[in-house]
Order: structure tokens, then C-alpha cells, then sequence
């Protein structure tokens, strides 16, 4: 267009400029075969620039008319762009707004031409999970999955889904396909913390929580909460297994770790069960001198027995030490029920009740007021425990 009035600009000038130069003379002969054309020198130019411009016109006119006629063909393919794009804007709206339903058809329908066909599917099949339509969000994955580049995308996602619906199998599947490594996308790497504390998978969990803290997943005060679930979790397990299984869980835990009373007592725990209870005893009772916790207090009971007569005498004469503490006196009272000395055990459940009750600690008051005959006292209790 600006190329035309240039043109123009020029041919309006010339025909100003015309009158002043006719004094010019100038005189063109041309002769081609039996034509011959005489003229003179400024109407020669001007003929010569009106030819150009003329050529030019219709260099425009030329191409005008091709792409009237590729555009009218092509016209329908445009139409149904632009329909698509509308879908997806409608879509995108409707995701923002949580319109499940709406958001699906919007999406799907601008699949089919739309810029980016994956991303409208994966949009789809979200709306559809939220919609609790399994078949449908299924659909659209699979025509998702056919483009190469969103394979990995729509696998991800698959799992993602799979555990809020409690597939934990078919998600475990698919999240092996994925192989979570230092080197995958944090994304894959919280589905793997997820499933993997869904299914108690302590082992898998083990070996990622080194990862996740340092991707940054998850912070340090959650890495260390994690840490002591799994350990633990990893000993119970182990000594519900046999005694190897639990030297290795142990011996898995670092140096530091061993020497944490929670980690020690489930380890004593497993140490009784596998005919080493004078081991786990002394243990035991090494901790509830040196470093008394209520997880330690909390295994002896389960650990000793009516004839462990000089690991009971060691702990009674704990008392001036630590008789003020609430977790020492439920570890007395334990005691005393094992045998069945339940007036003392009477006594010192309600030092326990009156320092820090829960519904377990008034269960144990009652029952033993309950051996003593004292059922309105035993009452009394069963009924705050129950409102507890």
C-alpha cells in the first residue's frame, strides 16, 4: 500500500514537472520490423514510468486475486480454529471458575483443531476426575498419551489420579514406569512420597527422603519427622519378620540414630521377641538412668515380667529421681498390675491421672479400682474416660 502511493506521489509530480519541461527538446526513434514510433524525449519517460507503474498494479491485482481464492478454500479450516480457540478460552474460564462440566466440553471441543490438542485433553480429563467421570478422564488421557511429547506428562498425571482414587496397585504401576530418581521432576517426586507413605512402603520411602529434602520437596523439620516415622516403622516391621531382618534395620540406622530412645525401645521390643530379653532389659534399663523417655518407660513394661525381680528393684529405686514424672509413674503403675498388686498400682495410676490423663490412663484407674472392689470409684473413672 505504501509502495502504491509512492507511486502515485511520483506520477502526480511528473505530471506537474510535464508543462515546465516541455521546453526540452529530445527526439526517440524506434523501429521494429515494419513499426516504427517517433516521439518525443518527455513523453518517452513519462510513458516509461506510466508502463511501470501500471506493471505494479497489476502485480498487486495478480496477487490479490490468489489469495482471494486461497482464502475463500481455505476458509472453513479457519473457521474451525477460531472455534477452538473460543472453546478454550471458554474452557480455561470455566477451569478458574471449578464449572467442572462446562469446563469438559469446552476443552474437548477445542481438541480437535486446537493449538495444542494435548494440553485441551489434559485439561478435559482434570474436569472429568473432579467430576468423578473414571471413563471419560480416561478417554481423554489416552488421546492425550498419542502425542509423543505429553507421554510422560499424561503418565504423571495418571498416577496423580490414581491415588486420590485410591488405586494404589495401578498407580504403583505406573509410577515404576516413571522410575522416581534424583533426576525426576519434583512433581514425580511428591507422587512418590505419597504413594509410598499411602502403601507403608517404608523401605522405598527410606531411600527417597534423601531426595525429596534435597530437591527442596520437603523442609528440614518435615524431612526429620518423616526420618523417625520410617525408621521405626522399618524396626517394627523388621521384627515382625525374624531376628535378622531386624539386625539389619537396626544397623541401617545411622550412629546418631541409634542412640535415640524411641529407635532403642522398638528395638528392645524386637530384641524380647526373638529370645534375647536379658539383652533387651539391660538395654533398657541403661536408658532409664541415662537418658529417661517415655518411650523407654513405655517398653519396659512390655518387656519385664513379674520375675525380672532385679530389673523391677532398679527401677522402684529410680523414684527419688524420678517420681515426678508422669511417664516413670505410668511405667510403675504397669508394673504393679503385672502383679497384681493393685492397691499400689491404684495409688500411682491416680498420680498419673491427675498429672496428665488420657483415655487409656483411666481405663487402667478403673480397672484397677474395679479388682479392689471399688466399683462407684471404678465407675467414676470408666465414665471420664469415656468423655475423654
Amino acid at each position: 500500500m505504501i509502495r502504491a502511493l509512492i507511486y502515485l506521489v511520483i506520477v502526480i509530480i511528473g505530471l506537474i514537472a510535464s508543462p515546465y519541461l516541455s521546453w526540452l527538446k529530445g527526439y526517440i526513434y524506434i523501429a521494429i520490423g515494419d513499426y516504427e514510433l517517433e516521439t518525443s524525449l518527455v513523453f518517452a519517460i513519462f510513458a516509461a514510468v506510466m508502463f511501470y507503474v501500471g506493471l505494479v498494479l497489476l502485480e498487486m491485482l495478480v496477487v490479490w486475486s490468489i489469495n482471494l481464492v486461497l482464502n475463500s478454500r481455505l476458509l472453513p479450516e479457519k473457521w474451525r480454529r477460531k472455534a477452538a480457540r473460543k472453546h478454550t478460552l471458554t474452557g480455561a474460564l470455566a477451569l478458574a471458575e471449578e464449572d467442572w462440566s462446562t469446563a469438559e466440553k469446552a476443552m474437548a471441543r477445542g481438541a480437535d483443531k486446537g493449538e495444542i490438542p494435548a494440553l485441551n485433553l489434559l485439561a478435559a480429563a482434570r474436569a472429568a476426575q473432579h467430576r468423578n467421570d473414571h471413563d471419560a478422564r480416561d478417554h481423554y488421557l489416552n488421546e492425550a498419551a498419542k502425542d509423543p511429547a505429553a507421554y510422560k506428562a499424561v503418565l504423571t498425571t495418571r498416577v496423580r489420579y490414581l491415588l486420590q482414587q485410591g488405586e494404589l496397585t495401578r498407580a504403583r504401576a505406573l509410577l515404576d514406569e516413571l522410575n522416581p530418581t534424583s533426576k525426576s521432576k519434583p512433581p514425580v517426586l511428591g507422587l512418590a512420597l505419597d504413594l509410598y507413605r499411602t502403601q507403608q512402603d517404608w523401605s522405598a520411602l527410606k531411600q527417597l527422603l534423601p531426595i525429596v529434602k534435597k530437591r527442596g520437596i520437603i523442609d528440614e523439620t518435615e524431612h526429620q519427622t518423616l526420618n523417625a516415622e520410617v525408621n521405626l516403622e522399618l524396626l517394627k516391621q523388621a521384627a515382625g519378620q525374624n531376628e535378622q531382618a531386624l539386625e539389619k534395620a537396626w544397623h541401617w540406622l545411622s550412629r546418631a540414630e541409634r542412640k535415640q530412645t524411641e529407635f532403642i525401645a522398638q528395638y528392645a521390643l524386637g530384641l524380647a521377641k526373638f529370645e534375647r530379653r536379658d539383652e533387651a532389659i539391660k538395654l533398657l534399663m541403661k536408658q532409664a538412668k541415662q537418658q529417661p523417655a517415655q518411650a523407654i518407660f513405655d517398653a519396659l513394661p512390655q518387656v519385664l515380667t513379674p520375675a525380672d525381680l532385679d530389673a523391677r528393684k532398679q527401677l522402684f529405686e529410680l523414684e527419688k529421681k524420678l517420681g515426678e514424672q508422669t511417664e516413670y509413674q505410668a511405667c510403675i503403675a504397669a508394673l504393679y498390675d503385672q502383679s497384681k498388686e493393685f492397691r499400689e498400682s491404684q495409688k500411682w495410676w491416680a498420680k498419673v491421672c491427675q498429672q496428665s490423663p488420657t483415655k487409656q490412663r483411666w481405663l487402667a484407674l478403673a480397672e484397677a479400682c474395679e479388682h479392689l472392689g471399688e466399683q462407684n470409684q471404678a465407675l467414676q473413672n470408666y465414665r471420664k474416660a469415656a468423655i475423654f
